[in-house]
């Protein structure tokens, strides 16, 4: 409702009154209760009608079509209050369109007739601050796209337009893939550049109707509504990646960027807005783990963090607080000695009311919310501290190995939490061995070839986990400082009955013997196949036979034993975990 103020009383003379109302404000007028101008200021004259006469116009044809009806609504409660009431309306020139605040008075004349007064003052600079403030609230900063909280908007716009027509829609997350090579060897700058112009040629690709937003340093997601059949996703997405395969010219740098997508669909995946962009998200994750430069359409079948309760993250959250987060630990043991060398580190969590929660249900959560940087740090911190007093127990050198996930592997401080999971624990840097994938080191093998460089520096040991199951390619064995493969029990689970696994076991270990790696046999079961392994030269052995992943505690106990005869599943029932996050 327009806010109102008593009547303005106007000078007894006409003539007196067009003066002063010369200098009230920005536009002045009068008005008969028809709406015909009867007095324009000078400056109503100059700005709106380019030095013509105003008088005898109705006033409506000084006003924008848009504000009609607030205008109006303005004058007649003018009227009836015989008040004054207020509007912000855009007045006419013969350039442009003004914003205006007009304050519309009611007054009666010396002769007893009724007119209005209108007096306005210019709003233009303030609304176009009031603008450009929420253009930056909703836009990107670089690429002008609109941003997560624009995205978020008018994905529910397309959901309710959805629901309506009945017709289904996609969601695309599009990834550039390596971009931090492009921002560590040419520089922010120049990677700027290159991102203000892949949203530009993507922009470019789509539909007026569609939305493309920026939602994270290099990816985007793309609204494509009435897109969700095979045959159109295909196409708008090949379109996509294509556009995308030009190389960029920056600087005199010539750039190639590939990009990897994921798709989601309403309503077949999801119906709400968060969960279609995550769905996509962890397609297009999927597309850079199996190649890069692809498109990969979202399947129940994919496993990943979006297939988790959104409750389940939540009380990942609070189990960090409460300490809910431990470690167990797996035995290393030599398979000539059947000595206890060292531990493998293995986190769990337990829920108060879930019990133990599998680490395949919450380690891909936590590497999609980024709390895999925390765990990480505490699980080497901690893990570090517990083998040192695991050797005073045993009053011998041992090891201990801790898995590094791809996030952590690519975080910038991961150095830092190394230098200090070792200085606070005093543990010399050869007794660490840290497991890492082979898909792990070939997202960015230069970046990989430098990390894993330092952590060689600080003498730690670097281990392949589940060799030979990643990364086809060899040529890592030389170019990185490699010291340890570990066989993935796939190749172990049916020895020594099979001829196939038998070679592929054989192979390794006479690769590791050239290359002078170590080698540990994963998932050993059983007496056949720990005796099958030693026979070929392996090592070093784990898996239920020779310890299943145990507290402190109880790790601490077989130590004083030495060998894995304590380790058997009758030594460890009922086993209470002891440990947890600090």
């Amino acid at each position: 409702m327009l806010s109102s103020s008593p009547t303005v009383p106007l000078p007894t003379s006409h003539h007196e009154a067009n003066i002063l109302l010369e200098e009230a404000g920005d536009v002045v007028f009068r008005l008969n209760l028809m709406g015909q101008i009867l007095f324009a200021s000078q400056r109503s004259s100059n700005l709106l009608g380019n030095g013509r006469e105003l008088e005898g116009l109705p006033f409506l044809a000084l006003i924008s079509d848009l504000d009609h009806a607030a205008l109006k609504s303005a004058f007649s409660e003018s009227i009836q209050a015989r008040g004054a009431n207020r509007a912000e309306v855009r007045l006419k020139t013969p350039e442009q369109e003004i914003w205006f605040e007009l304050r519309v008075s009611s007054y009666a004349t010396p002769n007893k007739a009724f007119e209005l007064l209108v007096v306005g003052r210019d709003m233009t600079a303030q609304h176009a601050t009031e603008e450009r403030l929420r253009h930056m609230a909703t836009h990107d900063g670089l690429t002008e796209l609109p941003n997560r909280l624009l995205l978020t908007d008018r994905l529910r716009m397309t959901i309710a337009q959805a629901r309506r027509s009945g017709q289904g829609f996609a969601v695309a997350t599009i990834g550039l893939d390596s971009f931090k090579k492009v921002n560590d060897g040419l520089g922010h700058p120049v990677g700027d550049a290159v991102l203000k112009m892949a949203a530009a040629r993507l922009r470019k690709t789509l539909r007026d109707s569609d939305t493309l937003a920026r939602v994270g340093g290099d990816e985007f997601v793309a609204v494509l509504p009435g897109t969700y059949n095979d045959a159109q996703i295909k196409l708008v997405t090949g379109r996509l990646l294509a556009t995308l395969q030009s190389p960029f010219e920056v600087e005199q740098h010539t750039i190639y960027v590939s990009a990897s997508l994921g798709v989601s669909i309403y309503p077949e995946h999801a119906e709400d807005e968060v969960r279609l962009v995550a769905l996509a998200d962890a397609a297009m994750s999927r597309a850079k783990g199996t190649g890069k430069a692809r498109c990969v359409v979202y399947s129940q079948r994919q496993s990943g963090p979006p297939e988790h309760d959104i409750s389940l993250e939540a009380a990942m959250f609070q189990a960090v607080r409460e300490g809910e987060f431990l470690l167990y630990y797996q035995p290393i043991v030599n398979s000539g000695t059947r000595e206890i060398e060292g531990f493998e580190t293995l986190m769990r969590w337990k829920h108060p009311t879930l019990g133990m929660v599998p680490p395949g249900r919450f380690i891909p959560i936590a590497e999609t919310n980024g709390l895999i940087n925390l765990l990480g740090a505490w699980a080497l911190k901690s893990a570090c501290v517990q083998l040192k007093h695991f050797q005073e127990v045993a009053k011998r050198p041992l090891y201990i190995s801790v898995n590094i996930s791809p996030r952590q592997f690519r975080n910038d401080k991961f150095l830092d939490v190394l230098d200090d999971a070792l200085a606070f624990s005093g543990l010399p840097g050869e007794q660490l061995v840290l497991e890492i994938t082979e898909g792990t080191l070939m997202i960015d093998p230069v970046h990989a070839e430098m990390i894993l460089s330092k952590m060689a520096e600080r003498k730690a040991r670097i281990a392949i986990d589940d060799f030979g199951t990643g990364y086809s390619s060899l040529s890592y064995l030389k170019r990185f400082p490699i010291s340890v493969l570990k066989i993935d029990r796939t190749f172990i689970r049916d020895l020594p009955g099979s001829d196939k696994d038998g070679a592929i076991c054989n192979a390794v270990l006479d690769l590791a013997k050239h290359l002078s790696l170590s080698v540990v046999a994963e998932g050993v079961e059983t007496e056949d196949q720990l005796q099958y392994v030693e026979k070929g030269g392996c090592q070093y052995v784990q898996g239920f036979l020779t310890g299943r992943p145990m507290a402190a505690h109880t790790a601490l106990a077989a130590l004083k034993e030495r060998t894995y005869a304590a380790l058997m599943p009758e030594h460890q029932a009922n086993e209470e975990p002891r440990q947890v996050l600090q």
